[in-house]
């Protein structure tokens, strides 16, 4: 069976993303691959589909059980004869699985890598036909790479104890050029096929927000997102503790995750979040490898991460069925601290020499600087994380926080005068002090430590008092970033003078950079995606998934996702062949489910006829087709607006801003938007 009849019968796909025929090729060409694929991009096809071409079984290894059980819940959804085996299996499910593995009932089995030196898995390796040994999350195999495991190095000793070498692939969100050597290298991958496809998620909006009270502008993101999934990280427990029991205090459905709950309250919370019993979770990083939910809307950072790499993998379980999500990072000083002190009392790996261990905690200390410039600069967010990943890239994205505010360029030649002045007096006084301390000197804080310290008596003690505390730290920041300055770490982390210093003192040199105008801190940014559908009928269909979701014991994703629900919505197949041609419908799906789903169409254009012309027109219409289609008054006209998005322009409209403003939220043109609002009722 060729890639392309895979694809459709099992996936419900008639064409592969970007990189995906390439990578498939060189697999069933019996080349090893290497390939660097964004979380969403869809690296699971990539293996398996020629799983299902290759003569033999494929093994996956895989991190995390969740990762094995949400993966083969799918393929087994989908017609495909897959298993996995981890600790979660009794004795009794154990042997099952290996008897069936022997008798070749399995095309695709998910493996832990702790599994795969143990003398009984040896032997089932040695009777089975191996195609292809696939290695999921692959840089976990680097201790270079943010989440290594010591685990994963017990894969190439179980490749070489076999008695034939397999294909081998390797597929990760996340890595830098040091990573992807580290891969190839440790692997011993064969003159491999190295794809990367790019790491730009286009849907996903960025932003760093630095508030004054982190759990108000939570709230504020939470109601905007009133009814979605969303995730939030927290550095610690504690956190995770009392942001939930917050969350569920003011009426939100919330769960958590952490690694001091006991296993059976985790696979609890993990499950409820999963089947949309609990929409928000509240984790720490121990909660997320390998989830595949694909409604995730929005993912919070309540507390800076120690790396881009651990950023952009958490941020990226966000928007995963395409549609647009948010990503957004609270940044606080308070945070660069506690990652610190977590480097410095971390633990993690005990196999490492004590060498080792003080080159991995200095790299983890440049990667907090290289996080913590993201959240200060006043560049694209984007551009910052594709350039760290190597990718070349504009330097305005139209979809981040920086792009999206209003920047002017100012010349802070005097300020950075002032404060690096304040730097090398206290040098002189043989001292050396943290942001905090620089700052509030600056500006002529009165607090016990600059009295104590007799600092009040510096030339550049209320030098700046003029200048806001933040516009002080990001220019401060800015300096930092720039090399001007530089923050090492001693007991805590000071800031030091760098060579570059000189430049700006005794050589005059002038400095600018873009400062944020005033900003109206209050107006929160809508996210909310819209959709050229009748929401009415996409709610039934959501309904009529979760019910055979829960007869089947897997979240609703797996059935179909909102994507689907919503070409169906579209496209309104009244045959099979029709059904068929819903993306994300398969022959094995269309067997299962289109008469239910039909049925449920069928019934409910009987009593809204006007909805047959919904799919014919994409939702950003331009100005003259939607006045023509709201002058002729036609039942038609409800493909451009939807219940949902009448909601949304009241609430828009309530909340003060303009035809111009909404216009822009909404891709219609001001026309369109001023018309509509006049049908509503809404006039200034």
């Amino acid at each position: 069976m060729e890639k392309y009849t895979i694809l459709k019968k099992y996936f419900g796909y008639t064409q592969f993303r970007f990189g995906q025929s390439e990578i498939i090729d060189s697999i069933l060409a019996d080349r090893d691959v290497l390939c660097i694929m964004p979380t969403g991009a869809g690296k699971s096809i990539c293996y398996q589909v020629p799983a299902l071409v290759l003569k033999g079984i494929t093994l996956v290894i895989s991190p995390l059980i969740s990762l094995m059980k949400d993966q083969v819940n799918a393929l087994v959804q989908s017609g495909v004869n897959a298993a996995y085996i981890n600790s979660s299996l009794t004795a009794g499910q154990y042997a099952t699985v290996l008897r069936r593995a022997l008798n070749g009932q399995y095309k695709i089995l998910y493996v832990a890598p702790e599994r795969l030196t143990t003398d009984e898995f040896i032997r089932l390796a040695e009777q089975l036909k191996i195609a292809m040994i696939t290695v999921d999350e692959a840089h976990c195999i680097s201790q270079w790479g943010q989440d290594f495991r010591p685990s994963y190095l017990k894969i190439i000793e179980f490749i070489e104890r076999l008695s034939y070498r397999p294909i081998v692939s390797a597929f990760t969100a996340t890595a830098t050029e040091e990573v992807r050597e580290d891969i190839i290298g440790i692997l011993r991958l064969n003159d491999p096929v190295v794809i990367t496809t790019g790491f730009d998620r286009k849907n996903l909006y960025f932003e760093v927000q630095k508030p004054t009270n982190k759990f108000s502008a939570l709230l504020k993101i939470l109601k905007r997102n009133s009814g979605k999934s969303g995730i939030i990280y927290c550095a610690t427990r504690k956190t995770v503790e009392n942001i939930c029991d917050e969350l569920n205090k003011h009426g939100f459905l919330a769960t958590r995750y952490h690694a001091g709950l006991s296993d059976t309250e985790r696979h609890a919370n993990q499950d409820d979040f999963l089947y949309d019993r609990q929409p928000v979770m509240v984790a720490t990083n121990a909660f997320g490898m390998g989830i595949d939910k694909s409604n995730v809307s929005f993912v919070v950072h309540y507390n800076m991460p120690k790396n881009i790499e651990s950023y952009y993998q958490e941020a990226g379980r966000s928007g995963r069925d395409g549609d647009p999500a948010e990503c957004v990072l609270f940044y606080s000083g308070q945070d660069v601290r506690t990652n610190q002190f977590l480097i410095d009392n971390s633990n993690e790996n005990p196999e490492l020499t004590e060498e080792m261990r003080q080159e991995v905690k200095q790299r983890d200390r440049e990667r907090l600087k290289l996080m913590t410039f993201y959240c200060t600069t006043s560049e694209c967010l984007r551009t910052y994380i594709l350039k760290y990943f190597g990718e070349p890239s504009v330097n305005y994205c139209g979809n981040c926080s920086n792009c999206n505010t209003n920047f002017e360029t100012v010349d802070i030649t005097v300020e950075a005068q002032k404060i690096i002045s304040c730097v090398y007096h206290i040098t002189k006084l043989n001292k050396s002090f943290g942001k905090t301390m620089i700052i509030d000197i600056l500006h002529g804080s009165q607090n016990e430590r600059i009295h104590r310290f007799q600092l009040n008596a510096l030339s550049t003690y209320r030098i700046m008092s003029d200048l806001p505390v933040h516009r002080i730290r990001s220019i401060l920041d800015y300096l930092i970033e720039n090399d001007y300055l530089m923050q090492i770490n001693e007991e805590y982390p000071v800031i030091k003078l760098t060579k570059r210093y000189g430049e700006i003192i005794k050589d005059r040199k002038p400095v600018c950079m873009k400062l944020p105008k005033q900003i109206e801190p209050d107006k929160p940014r809508k996210t909310a995606a819209l959709y050229d559908v009748d929401i009415r009928l996409f709610t039934l269909l959501k309904e009529l998934r979760h019910k055979f979701a829960a007869a089947a014991h897997v979240p609703a994703y797996v059935i179909f996702s909102d994507a689907t629900l919503r070409d169906m919505c579209r496209n309104l197949p009244q045959t099979n062949d029709e059904f068929l041609q819903v993306s994300g419908v398969g022959s094995v799906k269309m067997e299962k489910y289109a008469d239910q789903f039909m049925g449920l169409i069928k019934t409910y254009l009987s009593g809204h006829p006007e909805i047959r012309n919904i799919q014919a027109i994409p939702i950003a219409q331009e100005e003259d087709r939607i006045r023509e289609k709201e002058k002729s008054g036609s039942p038609g006209t409800y493909h451009a607006w939807t219940l949902a998005e009448d909601s949304q322009l009241k609430k828009e409209y309530n909340d003060g801003l303009s035809a111009r403003e909404i216009s822009a939220i909404h891709h219609r043109t001001i026309g369109a938007i001023s018309s509509r609002l006049k049908k509503l009722g809404l006039k200034r």
